[in-house]
C-alpha cells in the first residue's frame, strides 16, 4: 500500500481549493472552521473565527491549550474513523472530522465555537471557571462571550460534522487520484500492458468528476435556504448531499441495484430542483420487479447531469426528465429522456467516436457518457451499453441496455451477475 503521509495536505490538494470549501462550509452552517495538517498546524486561514477564541489564544497558555485541544479532537476522530463532537477546554462545543486516505491520517477539518441548546449547565459560569487561570481580563472575555457565542441545536452541529467529514475526505480523494494518475502515467511508459492499465485508470477517473462547482453551488443554496426558511428544508438538502457524496465515494467498479441508483438520483435531483425550482420536472417509472437489477454504480448520475446541464438549463422554461425501465426478453432497457434543446446526430456520432474529449463548463459531457458505455460493455459484453437518440429542439433520449434474468436477484451485496 502506498503511503501518503509523506505528502503534506497542501501538496495533495490545492490550498486555495481547501480554503474556498472551508469558507463555503462556514457560510452555509454559521460555524467557525479551520483545516489542520497531521501536526495540528493550520493549512487554511481560519474562517468565521470568534473574537472570543482569538482573545483566548492571545494568552500563551490559552494558545497552548487550544492547540492541544484541537490535536486531541482530530486524533479522537481519527481513532473513531468518523466525525466527533466535543467540548473544548473553555467549554465551547467543537467538532472534528478526520481526513483519512487509505487508513492514513492526513489532518482534520475542525469547526464549532458554539454552545448546544441541550447543555444542562450554565455555559457562561463554566467558561469563567475553566479560563480563570489564564492571564486575561475575565470581564472582557465574558462580554465577548455574551455578545457573539451562538446557541445551536445538537442535531445541526452533528449534521455539519457529517458533512465536513464526507466533503473533506472526498476532496482529498480527488487529490490522491490526481497524484496516483501522474505517477501511474510515468510508470506505464516502460510497461507492455500500457493500454490495460490506462483503461483501469479511465474507469477510476469518473469517480473524481463530480464537479467542484456543483458542490459550491449546492453549499450556496444551503446558505440561502438557511436565511430564508427554517432548518427542516436546509437539513433535507444537507442530508441529500451527504448521501449523494457517500454513494459517489464507492469504488467505480462496484455494482448497486437499480433501486439504489434511483435513490441516489433522487438525492441529486432534490438538490438540483432546489437550485432550479420548477424549471426541472421529474418523472420516475421503474417497476418493482426490476428494482433488483444489477447496475454499475454511477451509471445514471452522469446521464441525468448531462440532461440538466446540456438539455434543460439552456431552455428558459426548463423541461422534464423521465426515467423509465422495461424488461424486454433477456434484457432490461433503462431510459433517461429529457425535453431539452436536443442533440444533433452528428454530435451523437462524435461522442462515441472521439478518443479524447475536453470537459466544457466543468461539467460531465461526452466523456462521462462514454465511460458509462464502456463500463457496461466491460462488465456485460458488447451487446449491452448505451444508445442515444435525439434531435435539435426535440430533446434527447439515452437508452441503457442491461442483462436480465429472474434468478439474478442480489443478496446483501450486488455483484456482477454470472448467470446473465
Amino acid at each position: 500500500m502506498q503511503k501518503y503521509n509523506s505528502f503534506a495536505l497542501g501538496e495533495i490538494v490545492n490550498t486555495r481549493i481547501l480554503q474556498e470549501i472551508q469558507d463555503k462550509f462556514c457560510e452555509a452552517t454559521g460555524l467557525a472552521a479551520v483545516i489542520v495538517d497531521i501536526d495540528g498546524k493550520p493549512v487554511t486561514t481560519p474562517s468565521n473565527f470568534r473574537r472570543f477564541c482569538n482573545y483566548i489564544r492571545s494568552s500563551p497558555k490559552g494558545l497552548d491549550r487550544c492547540m492541544a485541544c484541537d490535536d486531541r479532537g482530530g486524533r479522537r476522530a481519527t481513532e473513531n474513523h468518523k466525525a466527533v463532537v466535543y467540548h473544548c477546554h473553555s467549554g465551547l462545543t467543537d467538532l472534528a472530522a478526520p481526513i483519512i486516505v487509505h487508513n492514513e491520517y492526513l489532518g482534520a477539518f475542525l469547526a464549532g465555537q458554539v454552545i448546544l441548546t441541550e447543555d444542562d449547565y450554565d455555559a457562561k459560569a463554566e467558561m469563567r471557571r475553566r479560563v480563570a487561570d489564564l492571564d486575561l481580563d475575565i470581564e472582557v472575555l465574558t462580554e465577548i462571550f455574551e455578545a457573539e457565542i451562538q446557541t445551536v441545536p445538537e442535531n445541526r452541529v452533528r449534521a455539519a460534522a457529517d458533512l465536513a467529514y464526507i466533503m473533506s475526505n472526498y476532496i482529498v480523494e480527488i487529490g490522491i487520484a490526481n497524484i496516483s494518475h501522474k505517477q501511474l502515467m510515468a510508470e506505464m511508459k516502460a510497461k507492455s500492458d500500457l493500454e490495460n492499465m490506462l483503461r483501469a485508470t479511465e474507469l477510476k477517473a469518473l469517480q473524481s468528476q463530480v464537479n467542484p462547482h456543483f458542490l459550491f453551488n449546492t453549499l450556496n443554496t444551503i446558505a440561502r435556504l438557511a436565511m430564508l426558511e427554517g432548518a427542516d428544508r436546509t437539513q433535507e438538502v444537507v442530508y441529500a448531499l451527504a448521501d449523494l457524496l457517500r454513494n459517489n465515494l464507492r469504488n467505480i467498479d462496484q455494482f448497486s441495484s437499480l433501486a439504489e441508483e434511483i435513490r441516489s438520483i433522487q438525492d441529486y435531483l432534490l438538490i438540483q430542483q432546489v437550485r432550479f425550482g420548477d424549471r426541472i420536472r421529474v418523472r420516475i417509472d421503474v417497476p418493482a420487479d426490476l428494482e433488483h437489477i444489477p447496475i454499475p454504480v454511477m451509471t445514471l448520475q452522469p446521464l441525468v447531469e448531462n440532461a440538466i446541464i446540456h438539455g434543460l438549463e439552456p431552455k428558459k422554461n426548463g423541461g422534464e426528465i423521465r426515467i423509465t425501465a422495461v424488461a424486454q426478453s433477456d434484457k432490461v432497457e433503462v431510459t433517461v429522456a429529457d425535453t431539452g434543446v436536443g442533440v444533433s446526430p452528428e454530435r451523437i456520432r462524435e461522442i462515441f467516436q472521439e478518443e479524447k474529449r475536453a470537459v466544457s463548463k466543468g461539467q460531465t459531457t461526452g466523456l462521462g457518457i462514454v465511460n458509462v458505455h464502456k463500463r457496461i460493455q466491460h462488465q456485460f459484453g458488447k451487446e449491452y451499453g448505451l444508445r442515444i437518440d435525439g434531435q435539435r429542439g426535440r430533446g434527447t433520449t439515452v437508452c441503457i441496455n442491461l442483462p436480465y434474468a429472474e434468478d439474478c436477484r442480489p443478496k446483501k451485496e450486488v455483484r456482477p451477475c454470472t448467470n446473465c
